[in-house]
């Protein structure tokens, strides 16, 4: 299933990370990084997904 997610986060790093923790502080953060930039937010995504 985590690769299932990470290809989702490579697409859509916030559905990654929500899929992921849910609607909380990681998930508003992913969404700032994705907005400044699409990398920056793929990275904190499969970051998240990988930790845990």
């Amino acid at each position: 299933m985590d690769l299932v997610r990470i290809l989702i986060a490579i697409l859509l790093p916030p559905l990654g990370v929500f899929l992921q923790v849910g609607i909380g502080p990681q998930f508003w953060i992913n969404i700032i990084l994705t907005i400044l930039g699409y990398i920056p937010g793929i990275i904190h995504a499969v970051w998240i997904i990988a930790r845990r």
